[in-house]
């Protein structure tokens, strides 16, 4: 392995330290695609902001034909509920721009929801995929719950969730990968993963999101690149505030992450994982760690660890403040959105040997 870095403050600072970027891959390396989330378009997929010159997608195909036109080589989509003609005409173009692809699905609720679900998943797999995306939670969970009593009964709907999903990822023999979104620390995770025990049910591991919730970014990576199907691969900055920190979705390489390092670590395990770029244009989410609401369903950590995750995150503060789109104009956030992903699938490809 190469030598471990929690942070560092930019691409510039960390070349003019000497820190390596990744510049040869294994020859036996067989997938070296880089693909986008969903989520690395949110705006112009979901906002619904009025504008002529960016209009919002009407389907999958123009999404898949977008990321392509800048350089993706697949995409983590939604692949149910297509028409007959839709999904030929998404089958065809794949196979032609050789464009990888992977689901994305809703958890069953209960028994009662699992018909659903196995619909979707079928129709999925007919899709030519083998990996579908899911989250536990849709939000924050220093955000969504109020008390521990209700961040336990998530974790209960959860666990079943995922025991009703399990035999029809094995009947189907189809992959689910569930992200860490801002919902489980990595030991809750692992708990919940190890319980269930199946090689059908893994992680979509995201690189960022476990900062919100006072972990090592690294050492998630660690802890999750055993179970992970698929990467949503980003670099983050910080700013400190009156409530504890702000955290922002960045370029690759301008962010404080050690994405190379990243990278090793997770083809350690599996080296012909995808790694999807998940870079989210937006206001910086607000990670109010040092207000008591925060901790209504933390209970495990230590003043200590506290004291030591917060020193590291006003060391690598960000030098300049962090981007705010929301004072912008639609058509302004919409061609940022499109300039941020053009330059980190750039970056991306040049030097961390994607394709």
């Amino acid at each position: 392995m190469r030598r471990r870095r929690f942070i560092k403050n930019s691409a510039s600072g960390a070349l003019a330290m000497g820190f390596p970027l990744i510049s040869a891959l294994p020859a036996s390396l067989k997938e070296t695609r880089f693909g986008a989330a969903e989520a690395t378009f949110m705006i112009r997929r979901y906002r619904n902001l009025k504008s002529a010159k960016y209009p919002q997608y009407d389907n999958a195909l123009q999404m898949i034909e977008h990321f392509s036109s800048m350089g993706f080589k697949g995409a983590q989509l939604t692949m149910y509920g297509l028409d007959s003609a839709l999904a030929k005409k998404i089958l065809r173009r794949r196979e032609e721009l050789n464009f990888f692809m992977e689901g994305q699905i809703k958890l069953p609720k209960d028994t009662n929801d699992i018909d659903r679900f196995e619909q979707q998943v079928r129709e999925t797999k007919e899709m030519d995929v083998d990996i579908i995306r899911t989250v536990c939670l849709s939000g924050r969970r220093y955000e969504n719950f109020d008390t521990n009593e209700a961040f336990q009964v998530f974790r209960k709907a959860s666990e079943t969730s995922l025991q009703l999903a399990e035999p029809i990822m094995r009947k189907h023999r189809i992959r689910l990968a569930v992200e860490n979104h801002k919902d489980w620390r990595a030991t809750e995770f692992l708990e919940i993963l190890k319980a269930l025990d199946s090689e059908w049910v893994g992680v979509t591991l995201d690189t960022g999101n476990n900062i919100s919730l006072l972990e090592d970014p690294m050492e998630v990576v660690r802890a999750l690149a055993p179970y992970a199907f698929t990467v949503h691969l980003k670099d983050m900055a910080v700013e400190t505030y009156e409530d504890g920190f702000l955290l922002s979705e960045v370029n690759l390489g301008e962010g404080f992450l050690d994405i190379e390092g990243m990278i090793s670590e997770i083809r350690t395990h599996n080296p012909d994982i995808r790694f999807n770029l998940e870079m989210i244009t937006r206001d910086p989410l607000k990670v109010p760690c040092l207000t008591e609401a925060y901790w209504a369903t933390f209970g495990a950590i230590s003043a200590a660890e506290l004291a030591t995750f917060l020193g590291k995150v006003r060391k690598y503060e960000s030098k300049s403040a962090l981007p705010r789109i929301s004072n912008k104009s639609a058509d302004e956030q919409l061609a940022l959105e499109i300039e941020n992903n053009k330059t980190s699938v750039q970056f991306a490809k040049k030097n961390y040997g994607f394709r």
